[in-house]
């Protein structure tokens, strides 16, 4: 399914005074492809979960419209799955328990949820930790966990927000390496958040870079790399340079408006070049 964000603007009352306001989101538009990985990129505060998050149908709009393969929701549907940062699994329930229990309220056939399962935990190199307490796995597991059951129903949309922020460094790039093969298997349409300009680059076919201007959108970069992706080529640092810069600009406010541009041209002139990779 496509993604389509018109026009979309989004403003907090504040409780103690009403007559206070917080733009958050003004008339922000983007579409996201029917199979497509688009990653949202921006500082803090800059509007991102909350586009997520209205997508998902958590939260209301004041202006615009989101449309999932040209139909306007604007509350949460099964057309719609969302991972959060915080796992968000249930403690008291197996991995296997977990991973089944968005097909239970599916009301999907016991038979079925079994045989999906094991799909699933074998896609995810799980199959011995079916049986498992949510406490009884690392952080990278955990997040496989999360990731199978937003999944397991088959959502045409997959929404993720930082869902590998809460592990380690060496972890975050082997869970990078799985989610691409599981997704790549899938063909989901996904739209991820993330601050890890490295993780937009290596996961993502484009990259749209907000703001803290109400989540302006100030780039929105095409990333056309082979996959697997290759982290040590000229032309993936050209993308990390050339990211890392306009985030830079970002937080220092001097971004002007960028039109969405072709970077074969910058990798080409650089690629012979040597790179140094600044992260944010």
């Amino acid at each position: 399914m496509s993604i389509s964000v018109r026009g979309i603007t989004k403003i907090f009352q504040n409780r103690r005074d009403k007559k206070v306001n917080t733009i958050v989101l003004k008339d922000i538009s983007f579409d996201v492809a029917e199979g497509e990985f688009v990653s949202l990129l921006g500082p803090s505060g800059c509007g991102k979960t909350t586009t997520l998050t209205i997508i998902a149908g958590f939260q209301k709009h004041n202006e615009g419209q989101i449309l999932i393969n040209g139909k306007e929701v604007n509350k949460p549907g099964p057309d719609r799955a969302f991972v959060f940062q915080n796992y968000a699994l249930f403690p008291w329930m197996k991995v296997g328990e977990n991973i089944m229990y968005p097909m239970k309220l599916s009301k999907v056939p016991k038979n079925e949820r079994k045989s999906k399962l094991k799909e699933l935990l074998n896609m995810a190199q799980l199959e011995e930790y079916a049986n498992y307490y949510i406490h009884e796995l690392s952080g990278g597991m955990k997040q496989r966990v999360a990731l199978l059951r937003a999944l397991a129903c088959d959502p045409e949309v997959l929404l993720m927000d930082e869902p590998l922020g809460a592990v380690d460094f060496q972890m975050r790039k082997l869970l990078q390496i799985q989610l691409e093969t599981i997704l790549q298997k899938k063909n989901t349409t996904v739209l991820m958040v993330t601050h890890d300009v490295d993780e937009a680059i290596y996961l993502s076919d484009r990259v749209i870079v907000m703001s803290r201007d109400h989540g302006r959108i100030i780039a929105d970069v095409k990333v056309d790399l082979p996959r697997p992706r290759d982290r040590k080529s000229d032309g993936y640092h050209s993308y990390l340079n050339r990211l890392t810069d306009i985030l830079k600009s970002a937080l220092n406010g001097e971004v002007k408006n960028e039109e969405d541009e072709d970077l074969l041209e910058f990798i080409k002139k650089t690629k012979n070049k040597h790179i140094e990779y600044n992260p944010c």
